[in-house]
């Protein structure tokens, strides 16, 4: 597996490998949140790990987070979800010019109440690194629909998230 996953490291370009570091950096994370989406500061979203394989954001079952009805309130956990895909998507669009990216469809599925720890995994990164690789083939622009899967600490799905993407050269 490590040898898999060395392969997939080697793929990347300098200024993924970058962002990956800068990501994985604990205070480079929380202040690009600060400045970008302060709402996940605010709920207390973690990144857990982001790699050529997948990307895990986990949000904890706080009062910040916290709707009436003693669980994670929908929105944050909403936003925990988009950021497992989007971070990916980040990812892949670094270093390959200008871009934009947005999220044109979201749908969701709530299976259990969230009222522990959230862990959301999307394992979407390199068919997302391979959407935006091929754009030139596809005109400059493509959608791909990301699943981010939330679990609680004893494995159980919580909520799925279907987050399509677009995605455009400019």
């Amino acid at each position: 597996m490590k040898i898999m996953e060395s392969q997939a490291i080697q793929q990347l370009n300098a200024a993924q490998e970058k962002f990956l570091k800068r990501m994985r950096n604990p205070f480079i994370f929380w202040w690009a949140m600060l400045v970008q989406l302060p709402s996940v500061i605010f709920w207390g979203v973690r990144l857990k790990s982001i790699s050529t394989e997948k990307c895990e954001i986990t949000i904890p079952y706080k009062w910040r987070s916290q709707n009436p009805f003693r669980s994670i309130y929908f929105a944050a956990l909403a936003g925990a979800a988009e950021l497992s895909t989007g971070a990916l998507a980040l990812l892949a669009l670094e270093g390959k010019g200008k871009h934009s990216m947005l999220v044109v469809d979201f749908k969701s599925e709530f299976y259990k109440k969230a009222d522990q720890k959230i862990t959301f995994t999307c394992h979407q990164a390199q068919e997302v690194l391979d959407t935006i690789d091929n754009l030139d083939a596809k005109g400059g622009a493509d959608t791909l629909m990301m699943i981010s899967e939330g679990k609680n600490p004893k494995g159980e799905t919580v909520a799925k998230f279907f987050i399509t993407w677009s995605f455009k050269k400019k």
